[in-house]
């Protein structure tokens, strides 16, 4: 009768341990109920939004199959709504190219962001390969970088001579008539102009979006976000040149809407 129950208990204790997934520590593994669970997250991001486009990278840390939690770093430029590029036909004058410029435009506006942000999924327990939708947030400091915005200007020489020079400026009260005048700009300066120049506003920013990930627990990142986004600095980013009667004014506060391409790997 021992040996009898002894079997029964041996088989039952196998019969257990053979319906049991074994898992080794550190390795991913798939759930029907989870999908894949994964530690580590990272992708790279281009968003495109109402006044700029940026660049940038996210590092992520998956708490729990719905939660992850992020840091993002990213690079971009903001525009103000007044501009509007504008070419010249014009004839070369010294072999030098007439380029696009911004008429009006004082400085050039670049923000560095970095981010803490979650994003939580609310589709229930998405699938491998199916596609999750959730909320993604971010809040964190901006550091803009003002960089002065520099023209072509068609000059008179100093010795009155009537053949026309060209010199690259960027505005001050001293060539304001000049640099606000049309028929002497020739077109703007190259992008290197300026950045010997560069100051620095502080700010904060902060994003709100619904995500939308293809394969929410697959080993690879595809996911697109769309959303709104702040930066508010705490000195007035003095972007465009403010004339009376112009209607042009600048704001410390940019609000954009976006959509934000995520690609990247988990493991």
């Amino acid at each position: 009768m021992k040996q009898f129950l002894g079997t029964i208990l041996i088989c039952s204790f196998a019969l257990v341990l053979s319906g049991q997934q074994l898992i080794t520590p550190g390795e991913n593994y798939y759930d029907d109920n989870k999908g894949i669970v994964y530690n580590k997250e990272f992708s790279v991001l281009a968003r495109f939004h109402t006044h700029g486009f940026s660049m940038g990278v996210n590092m992520g840390t998956l708490k729990t199959y719905y939660l992850t939690r992020f840091l993002n770093f990213e690079i971009g430029e903001l525009k103000h709504g007044k501009e509007f590029k504008q070419s010249r036909d014009l004839q070369p004058i010294s072999n030098q190219v007439s380029r696009a410029y911004i008429f009006g435009k004082q400085n050039n506006l670049y923000a560095l962001r970095a981010g803490f942000g979650e994003k939580r999924y609310l589709s229930e327990k998405a699938k491998r390969r199916g596609l999750a939708v959730g909320i993604s947030y971010e809040v964190g400091p901006v550091l803009g970088l003002l960089k002065p915005y520099y023209l072509e200007l068609v000059r008179n020489q100093e010795n009155g001579d009537p053949v026309f020079i060209i010199q690259s400026e960027k505005y001050g009260p001293e060539n304001e008539d000049l640099f606000l005048d049309f028929t002497r700009i020739y077109g703007s300066s190259g992008f290197s102009k300026g950045l010997g120049e560069l100051s620095v506003v502080p700010g904060a920013q902060a994003k709100f979006a619904m995500h939308f990930d293809w394969g929410a627990f697959d080993e690879f990142v595809k996911a697109v976000e769309a959303g709104v986004m702040m930066d508010f600095f705490f000195q007035e980013p003095q972007v465009m040149i403010e004339t009376e009667g112009s209607g042009v004014n600048n704001s410390p506060l940019f609000l954009n809407l976006y959509i934000n391409l995520q690609f990247g790997k988990r493991w």
